[in-house]
């Protein structure tokens, strides 16, 4: 049964035509011996495990990683079933070991989760590590900021990601990930603000990012990024690991891409794409909005210089 929508309600909606149009975008099928003219810039329908197998070796600058976490869930009509921690740990491993290879000798990846697929996903980077594979770099705690509330536990609202290399020569661009925090305490020397600047818009401070993120806003009904998607991950989210880890023109990966986030993010700011997804809706979500990007390059929270706090500075309408 449809859903009639508020006017003001800026979901992604195709209609059965235009998602047929869309889909057309994309590759279900791949050549014997694949190269890297035949990936970039798509979208490619098809099974990621089978898929990883196909491609050419080190030609990804930056994979960012979001499979599916250690929870039943219906991807639209798809359900991943919640697995024993073991069996998890064997999928991971197994996805794992088919991207290493893919990416470049000073390749930088980002994996996403939740905190119970993060104890398994540690374990797994941590195996890979000791066979010099990879190095674990850092691991980042983003607040979702949305969720339900719980009686008997803690409210589940914030999730993991795992910043890992492929040796210690890799990118990363500080001043392009640099957050502006407003200034409570103004200090002053002399009457000359200290390391602060004083503006029209407040007084504020342009910080080194850490590794607790609590500037990200969930997409939701009233932005123009938001899809009925179960778990879509924020452009701004995404935009904080590519500037940081990935130059202009570089290949941004990413084998379970869901409604299209990464490559939409990498192609509003400049870089190549090429993106997995096994549901035929989603893949035509994701051309959708890859044709968006090519008249609205804008990120919420993101003038194009600094991040700025949740609910604060340029906001995406």
């Amino acid at each position: 049964m449809s859903t009639t929508r508020s006017p003001r309600n800026k979901t992604l909606t195709l209609s059965p035509q235009e998602e047929k149009d869309f889909f057309s975008h994309c590759l279900t099928t791949l050549p014997q011996i694949v190269q890297q003219a035949d990936i970039i810039d798509k979208t490619i329908c098809a099974d990621t495990f089978t898929t990883l197998e196909k491609l050419p070796q080190a030609w990804v600058d930056l994979a960012i990683v979001d499979p599916p976490y250690n929870l039943t869930k219906n991807y639209s009509g798809n359900t991943f079933t919640k697995q024993k921690p073991q069996e998890y740990h064997t999928y991971t491993q197994q996805w794992l070991s088919l991207l290493l290879p893919l990416l470049k000798p000073n390749a930088s990846c980002y994996i996403c989760c939740d905190w119970q697929s993060s104890i398994i996903i540690a374990d797994v980077l941590t195996h890979f590590a000791s066979q010099n594979a990879l190095l674990i770099q850092n691991r980042i705690t983003w607040e979702r900021e949305k969720g339900r509330g719980a009686k008997h536990n803690w409210k589940n609202a914030s999730e993991d990601i795992w910043f890992i290399t492929k040796s210690s020569d890799y990118t990363f661009n500080l001043d392009a990930v640099k957050i502006r925090r407003k200034v409570i305490a103004p200090y002053t020397i002399n009457g000359t603000p200290k390391d602060w600047q004083k503006t029209s818009e407040g007084s504020f401070r342009d910080t080194c990012p850490p590794n607790f993120w609590d500037d990200i806003s969930i997409p939701y009904w009233s932005m123009s990024e938001n899809t009925d998607h179960p778990t879509q991950k924020p452009e701004k989210l995404l935009a904080k690991l590519i500037l940081a880890s990935s130059n202009p023109g570089n290949i941004v990966f990413d084998p379970f891409v869901g409604s299209g986030s990464t490559s939409v993010t990498a192609k509003k700011l400049k870089r190549h794409w090429c993106a997995i997804e096994q549901n035929p809706q989603y893949c035509a979500w994701t051309e959708a909005r890859l044709a968006r990007a090519d008249k609205d390059t804008t990120i919420q929270g993101f003038d194009g210089t600094v991040f700025y706090e949740r609910n604060s500075g340029p906001i995406k309408r």
